[in-house]
């Protein structure tokens, strides 16, 4: 029987991961995102990527082939506990990407995913309270690939946030990344545009805190949600322990400060 392949892609994924110690290495991240030099894409992973890449070898090789892959949740924080690694700042994109339009006020910006009314209310909160000056292009996340490679190179965006979900946006993004030639960051957004739409509420900051936020979205969407942490939680936790017991400690990473 052949050996299951999800150990050898963790081991990558772990190794590629970016993980920031302090306020001082966000500060730096924050800069490098603000100014690509090239197209560049912004990843994230989290107990449910690490999950789906078990199982699918073209989303694996989408968040390898990012640019940068920052770490999500207290699930990839566990997991670097089991291998006594410092898990770092959870770098959630739901708190991350807010901080990262801030530094877009004034440019143009694409928004790629979701539907009415989620994405023109994201559009507005966007503009109104966290870049402003943006001019923003939109499209809803049903479309074909070619269709948001049309409207980035029509537009010339500095910033294009996707709001697709795994891992379908990951795969756009590297899409838009071989399209473009200009100078623009590519992020993998998820539920981002849901949240800022108002489509669903942000949890209250004590779950947040506590790393709990999974568990009230689950609250909220139950049904599209329960594969994904009821399920899937236990699934990501045996594979950690595992993971561990094999002795697969101290990978080399790389971190900012």
């Amino acid at each position: 029987m052949n050996a299951p392949l999800w150990p050898a892609r963790w081991q990558a994924l772990v190794r590629t991961m970016v993980r920031v110690q302090g306020p001082r290495g966000q500060v730096q991240l924050l800069d490098w995102l603000a100014h690509p030099d090239r197209p560049r894409v912004l990843a994230f992973i989290n107990a449910h990527a690490m999950n789906a890449v078990a199982e699918d070898a073209r989303f694996y090789e989408a968040l390898m082939d990012a640019d940068l892959v920052l770490r999500d949740g207290i699930g990839m924080a566990l997991l670097m506990a089991l291998l006594h690694q410092p898990p770092g700042v959870n770098l959630n994109g739901t708190d991350l990407i807010p901080l990262i339009l801030r530094r877009y006020a004034g440019a143009p910006i694409a928004l790629f995913g979701t539907r009415e009314p989620w994405l023109a209310n994201s559009a507005q909160a966007l503009v109104r309270d966290l870049a402003p000056g943006a001019s923003c292009v939109m499209a809803d996340g049903f479309r074909a690939t070619d269709d948001y490679l049309r409207l980035a190179q029509a537009h010339a965006p500095a910033l294009i946030i996707l709001g697709m979900g795994m891992p379908r946006q990951e795969i756009v993004a590297l899409a838009l990344r071989a399209g473009l030639h200009r100078p623009c960051l590519i992020v993998c957004g998820g539920a981002i545009l849901d949240f800022l739409g108002g489509r669903m509420p942000r949890a209250p900051g004590v779950l947040r805190s506590l790393g709990l936020e999974w568990a009230w979205r689950l609250a909220l969407e139950p049904r599209r949600l329960f594969r994904r942490y009821v399920v899937g939680n236990p699934v990501f936790m045996a594979r950690a322990l595992r993971m561990a017991l094999q002795g697969l400690r101290h990978l080399p990473t790389q971190g900012l400060p």
